[in-house]
């Protein structure tokens, strides 16, 4: 599943949800790749009724079906201003963040891996719904799309979809790029 360069997201619809669930999908086949899900204590369920759950931590973990092991994790602790999103392989083990900017229009944050080294920015536009990825060089390296539900998921739910392209030379990054994708929408298009 982290060797593509084309998925499509689309968020799990629900009623006073307290925990957010993707379906990951192959755009071309409408194959289902995988599912990212939260997973959260219960203390932090109960807190996301009365704090906005955009300051609370939050752990996501993105694998090839519902509750199989994790291929990867983002983890984010409690955040005031800036956030600080940590990627996991499956096996725990750390291979990159994710760091807001302070200052945004529209949006975005810098992918870091291990060694601190810049691989990515993503860059939101003035509306908020799309985003690219520019690598360290400033050359575009893939987006973020928002993907329009039909008149009545826009209107009454927050439930997005997204298609997340990655430019085939930039492939080797997939997993961080789906991450920094589905990280959209956990740290700015959630409320």
């Amino acid at each position: 599943m982290l060797d593509r360069t084309n998925y499509f997201v689309k968020e799990h619809v629900g009623l006073l949800k307290l925990t957010d669930a993707y379906d990951i999908i192959d755009p071309e086949t409408q194959q289902q790749l995988g599912v990212a899900q939260e997973k959260l204590s219960f203390l932090v369920q109960a807190l996301r009724l009365v704090i906005d759950k955009r300051v609370l931590p939050t752990k996501v973990e993105i694998s090839d079906k519902a509750n199989g092991p994790a291929l990867l994790t983002m983890k984010r602790g409690i955040t005031l201003l800036r956030s600080r999103i940590e990627i996991l392989d499956g096996s725990g083990q750390a291979i990159g963040y994710f760091k807001s900017k302070l200052f945004s229009l529209g949006g975005g944050f810098f992918v870091y891996d291990m060694r601190d080294q810049l691989i990515a920015e993503v860059k939101g536009d003035w509306k908020g719904w799309n985003f690219k990825f520019i690598d360290a060089s400033g050359n575009e390296k893939g987006s973020v799309s928002k993907k329009w539900a039909g008149i009545g998921k826009e209107l009454f739910t927050t439930a997005d979809n997204y298609m997340i392209s990655i430019a085939e030379d930039f492939k080797a990054n997939a997993g961080l790029l789906l991450a920094a994708g589905l990280a959209i929408d956990i740290v700015y298009k959630e409320r």
